[in-house]
């Protein structure tokens, strides 16, 4: 089978998943809302079932309902749907696959093994061939996401050996600050997202043209400034823009005392005026 050619380049929103108050289950009558807001914003795509979708907390068959809940959204407004499908049994990763491919979601995101996690470059990428193998037409990407996964490898020889087995491989979604080793996987035609909302500026400058960022569901004019800013090369309105972010960032979280997760979904229910609940589960992930 032919992987679906896939680049995406641009803001992509790792969205909050909806929940009642109660949070024993998801409000899906949410999606189709703020999709149309986040389309409005000039976001281009969209990552559901990730971390800040609490995606390791939902079920196996809430993470496909919540799935064909988006596809049909993001036909609606134009936007790019990347689903994660990883971080649970091997078994139910191979079924959200499945689910993935049969459904055309756009492109699929994949952390490694969170308990056999792999120690060299080769188990990872066997993990995420096996997995592959599930959603051949789809594109694939690999979640780099450390200070949660504590998968630490070389990233570049992964990707190069990746390249080499997995046909549906694109690239990577680089969720970490380091942007000295972020630069080591930029390669003429390899899709790096970057996932950093406090670095963006600089990873643009230094070469990465497309972002994961938790804030544009809170305040995406910051991080739509920056991006236009570099892209006509306009530095110190960059800076600005940088900064207003990092600012917004440290009175949300409470100087990095709050976890990223929960102080991020709160504000998001009070500035927009949202129903979607509290996380599901108490979280402790900071990234300041």
């Amino acid at each position: 089978m032919t992987t679906t050619k896939f680049y995406f380049k641009g803001l992509m929103s790792p969205v909050f998943t909806p929940f009642t108050a109660d949070k024993k289950s998801i409000d899906y009558s949410q999606v189709d809302g703020y999709a149309a807001w986040l389309k409005r914003k000039c976001i281009g795509g969209v990552l559901i079932n990730g971390t800040v979708s609490e995606g390791t907390n939902l079920t196996t068959d809430e993470r496909k309902l919540i799935t064909e809940e988006w596809s049909k959204a993001c036909r609606k407004h134009d936007l790019v749907l990347m689903t994660q499908i990883s971080g649970t049994s091997i078994k139910d990763a191979y079924e959200l696959a499945e689910h993935a491919e049969k459904c055309e979601i756009p492109a699929v995101l994949c952390l490694p093994d969170l308990f056999f996690r792999p120690t060299v470059e080769e188990e990872l990428v066997d993990y995420l061939f096996n997995i592959a193998k599930h959603c051949p037409t789809r594109p694939m990407y690999y979640y780099h996401i450390p200070q949660f996964s504590h998968v630490r490898l070389n990233l570049a020889r992964f990707c190069d050996l990746a390249e080499e087995r997995i046909p549906n491989f694109c690239g990577i979604e680089y969720a970490n600050g380091d942007l000295a080793e972020g630069v080591t996987v930029l390669k003429q035609g390899r899709n790096v997202l970057l996932g950093s909302d406090t670095v963006l500026a600089a990873g643009l400058v230094l070469g990465f043209d497309s972002a994961i960022l938790t804030t544009l569901n809170i305040c995406p004019e910051h991080a739509v400034n920056i991006y236009d800013s570099i892209s006509n090369y306009k530095l110190r309105e960059a800076q600005e823009s940088q900064a207003k972010l990092n600012q917004r960032i440290w009175d949300i979280t409470n100087k990095g005392q709050l976890d990223w997760i929960e102080s991020m979904k709160t504000e998001f229910n009070k500035v927009n005026n949202n129903e979607f609940g509290p996380c599901r589960k108490t979280i402790t992930f900071k990234t300041i």
